[in-house]
């Protein structure tokens, strides 16, 4: 039965609520008051209860309440409308693997997007939220929901061209894009950055919140700590870059390759650092696959295999035996 007013009864001048609504079962309760446009008030103030999730906390968080502990820790708030909107204060502890698989089949059907879209939209935010949370459930992501694996990086002039570039953007967007090249890291890491987590003079900086849910220390080279040192601190904002994921992000970005003339492949966006530091550590420091997971920047050889493809193998170079025409 859905929530609704039940009128006083002998012995009972208030009126009351009974019904259920989303999450919550066969709830009674008194409004208090024998006027109905006040019970009326007191009812629309319960619905707004339960979907914000204050009513629930005995059921544990809820996925409203979780979106917007993450968003507060600088989380992507871009692909989470659909879900919090199909979500609402659903508690956390009842999003398992069904729950989700559900989700995406009502919000992306199979019919029409692809596995790299549904993984995107659904499994990817949900998963990331989980963690967030303290519930790191292992998803089960849909065949394909990774697609084409792709590598992209930059050598080293088209790639410093690119830096010198986001400097002349904004100071704030050049020393954000030094961190993701020299460290390896990802656009959120960088993001997510805060001073309290950099030391300078130690050339280091702690980045708590990574894809893989390990907290990693980074070296930090002397000219990123430069272009630290740089940066103006702002009171109030904790944040090393004061950035956020969104269109002038992007733009950026976008202006920054207009600017150096380099190309940035559809789909890599930010990713082009983090690819051209594993490219670079392989070609330049004579980094190993293991070495390169050594760094803290991937979790496992497998991750980081991909720069394999960056180098010809030495047996390669026996090309150069074969037979050539000389010239007469």
């Amino acid at each position: 039965m859905p929530l609704k007013l039940i009128p006083p009864r002998p012995g009972n001048p208030n009126w009351q609520i009974r019904g259920s609504y989303l999450h919550v079962k066969r709830l009674y309760r008194s409004t208090g008051t024998p006027e109905r446009r006040v019970a009326e008030q007191a009812l629309k103030k319960l619905k707004r209860d339960i979907e914000s999730g204050a009513f629930a906390a005995e059921a544990g968080p809820t996925f409203a309440s979780a979106v917007t502990s993450y968003l507060r820790a600088g989380g992507e708030k871009y692909p989470l409308r659909k879900l919090l909107e199909y979500f609402k204060a659903i508690p956390l502890a009842k999003i398992d693997q069904a729950a989700i698989d559900a989700a995406a089949d009502a919000l992306f059907p199979v019919e029409r997007y692809s596995p790299a879209t549904r993984n995107r939209q659904v499994y990817c935010p949900i998963s990331a939220i989980l963690k967030h949370a303290g519930h790191d459930k292992k998803l089960k992501r849909p065949k394909g929901g990774r697609g084409k694996r792709r590598l992209h990086w930059l050598p080293p002039e088209p790639l410093l061209d690119l830096l010198a570039a986001a400097d002349a953007v904004d100071v704030r967007f050049g020393a954000l894009c030094k961190f993701l090249f020299y460290v390896g890291a990802r656009r959120s890491e960088g993001l997510l950055l805060e001073w309290t987590d950099v030391d300078l003079t130690a050339n280091s900086a702690f980045c708590r919140t990574t894809k893989n849910g390990d907290p990693r220390m980074c070296f930090l080279p002397p000219v990123v700590v430069a272009s630290l040192a740089n940066l103006p601190r702002v009171e109030g904002d904790p944040r090393v870059f004061r950035l956020c994921a969104n269109n002038q992000l992007a733009a950026m970005l976008d202006r920054a390759s207009e600017i150096s003339g380099v190309v940035i492949p559809d789909g890599i966006a930010f990713h082009i650092f983090r690819h051209s530091f594993g490219a670079l550590m392989r070609r330049i420091a004579g980094l190993d696959t293991s070495a390169l997971v050594a760094t803290g920047a991937w979790k496992s050889e497998e991750a980081a295999r991909v720069y394999e493809h960056t180098e010809f193998s030495e047996e390669a170079t026996k090309s150069a035996l074969l037979p050539v025409r000389k010239a007469k």
